[in-house]
């Protein structure tokens, strides 16, 4: 569905490249629509096996859809509710390999499997998740997890809200 750009390396280190990557195109820019275009397009340039990659932005305590890169998405979804909003709900990452067993799940787009949602969290304060897709099951391991949190820490400093 996407262009790949080909990243050579260990895991790790095409992760270390991408976030290396999304700082420099990142730099000197504030704009929080530009900026997180910019980063669901990398990240979906760079990951492998996915259908989905965007942002939901925290808006009068739900979440909302922004910039993204796949197929048209739900636009609203409640704190608790699904994937998203559980993840906002707890502050935490939410790995799931198979989404018809996640209770609750929202199913977007009926060719997911598996599932991962990074909190975007700035001085305390929720601002949104990351949101991942893929159409394989179990498609994202620890190695994953860890460097999209790095990732979203990479993303932080460039987003003003």
């Amino acid at each position: 569905m996407f262009a790949k750009t080909t990243y050579e390396g260990t895991p790790e280190q095409r992760y270390d490249t991408v976030i290396k990557q999304l700082s420099a195109l990142l730099e000197g820019e504030t704009d929080l629509t530009a900026n997180l275009a910019n980063a669901s397009a990398l990240l979906g340039s760079f990951l492998e096996q996915i259908n989905w990659v965007g942002f939901y932005l925290w808006k009068n305590g739900e979440l909302v859809l922004g910039p993204f890169q796949g197929l048209p998405a739900c636009v609203r979804i409640a704190e608790g509710k699904g994937v998203c909003g559980t993840a906002a709900a707890s502050r935490s990452t939410i790995r799931v390999e198979d989404v018809h067993l996640f209770p609750g799940h929202i199913a977007c787009d009926a060719a997911s499997q598996s599932e991962i949602v990074v909190p975007i969290i700035k001085d305390g304060q929720l601002l949104g998740v990351l949101d991942i897709d893929s159409p394989v099951k179990n498609r994202f391991s620890e190695t994953d997890q860890q460097y999209l949190e790095q990732f979203v820490q990479a993303l932080l400093p460039h987003l003003s809200v």
